[in-house]
């Protein structure tokens, strides 16, 4: 019976150059994203093939805090990584503020 415990797995950016190695059963592995200009983006398992692309946000963005941007400025809504087998969605909700008014 295999021991999952002592797994390797290697991970790999399609957008940069960063790499990393984990052991055991690991789901997923994020890191700022030199290629994407800093954004949250996922490592996936090397040598998969697949496609990391921000997505853009479409709708009005108003004065929301904690939005992260692409490099013209615009708001970016999720990072999308596309395989042969599917899809998978980072999304990056903006921080909700309130204010007491007495």
């Amino acid at each position: 019976m295999p021991v999952l415990l002592n797994v390797v797995t290697h991970w790999e950016c399609p957008n940069c150059p960063i790499t990393d190695v984990t052991r055991g059963a690991v789901a997923n592995r994020f890191h700022n994203c030199a290629g994407m200009h800093g954004l949250t983006a996922p490592l996936v398992p090397a040598g998969t093939r697949c496609k990391v692309e921000a997505m853009v946000r479409e709708d009005y963005a108003g004065r929301e805090q904690g939005l992260r941007y692409d490099s013209n400025g615009r708001p970016i809504m999720s990072v999308v990584t596309t395989r042969d087998e599917g899809q998978d969605c980072a999304v990056f909700a903006p921080v909700a503020t309130a204010r007491e008014d007495r």
